[in-house]
């Protein structure tokens, strides 16, 4: 299977997926489960990489993927410079244990600097 189903249907997961990239980049680093930092590390790279192309056509996929105009101008014109000479590799996952509640492995995703 290529991707993680997350017990949610598709559109519940990708509404969460969508929250959470846009909650990355515009914060810089998130707390969550280890699963969905594993699956949304797939797609904040992909959005930093439609940064780096810079073009029309990447802002519009861009836009369209993610709820907030703000953070996508502010990937476009502050991280994906940034990361011009990386191929790749923009985001940290750092395990930090379990859950006190329900012992779900959790971890942080962060950008890297």
């Amino acid at each position: 299977m290529g991707y993680r189903k997350l017990n949610r249907n598709s559109s519940q997961r990708r509404a969460m997926l969508r929250n959470l990239t846009t909650s990355l980049l515009k914060s810089g680093r998130i707390e969550t489960t280890e699963p969905k930092a594993k699956e949304l590390k797939r797609i904040a790279e992909k959005m930093i990489t439609l940064g780096k192309r810079g073009d029309l056509a990447a802002r519009r996929q861009a836009l369209a993927y993610m709820t907030d105009e703000t953070v996508v101008t502010n990937l476009f014109e502050e991280i994906a410079p940034k990361f011009a000479e990386r191929q790749g590799g923009y985001t940290r996952i750092l395990k930090i244990g379990p859950r006190r509640g329900d012992a779900a492995p959790m971890a942080i995703i962060e950008l890297v600097e």
